[in-house]
């Protein structure tokens, strides 16, 4: 959504800088919101302990369950099919994982990629893990593999210097879309 130009900044800024801050146009993404202000509080549970009922995982953006691991639509995406696949066990580090565990999640990653190519036509895509709080990880307690689907173009002036994403389609949209696909 387009806000109005911003009234006059009442620091006194250099002729010039003025000169930007007043031709710049807002968008605003309230959505994004609850995830920046939520990164200094922990949920009450692991996001990605998810449990043997079924009857929650539209609620929970689950959208395929395999033996060792499921794949999870996030909540908060970088793009319309961004996924992860975690594992049920509750383990911190990919270290920790079993064999099995491991190849079911690359086998996972490999059914998203073909249901993502058939439904979105991505250009290209992400994988990849975020471990510990240096890596990036905004979950570090249980291990998950990112698929993020990607189009050329798609990382433009919004999300470079405005730090937001615009995304075509509604995440229960996607949740639907990719379960009838997955």
């Amino acid at each position: 959504m387009v806000r109005p130009r911003p009234r006059p900044l009442r620091r006194r800024r250099p002729a010039s800088q003025a000169r930007l801050l007043h031709s710049m146009d807002f968008i605003w993404s309230p959505w994004r919101y609850d995830y920046l202000a939520s990164t200094d509080k922990k949920p009450p549970s692991c996001v990605f302990c998810i449990g043997d009922d079924r009857s929650r995982d539209a609620a929970k953006l689950v959208v395929f369950r395999g033996i060792h691991n499921f794949i999870i639509l996030n909540l908060f995406p970088y793009t319309s099919g961004h996924t992860m696949v975690a594992p049920y066990q509750h383990l911190e580090t990919i270290t920790e994982a079993k064999p099995e565990q491991l190849s079911e999640m690359m086998e996972l990653a490999q059914h998203i990629i073909r249901a993502l190519q058939k439904l979105y036509s991505p250009n290209g895509f992400n994988i990849g893990m975020n471990l510990g709080q240096a890596a990036g990880a905004g979950i570090r307690e249980h291990f998950h593999l990112h698929v993020v689907p990607r189009w050329i173009g798609d990382s433009n002036f919004v999300n470079v210097t405005g730090e937001t994403r615009v995304l075509p389609e509604e995440l229960h949209r996607t949740y639907e879309r990719m379960k009838a696909a997955l």
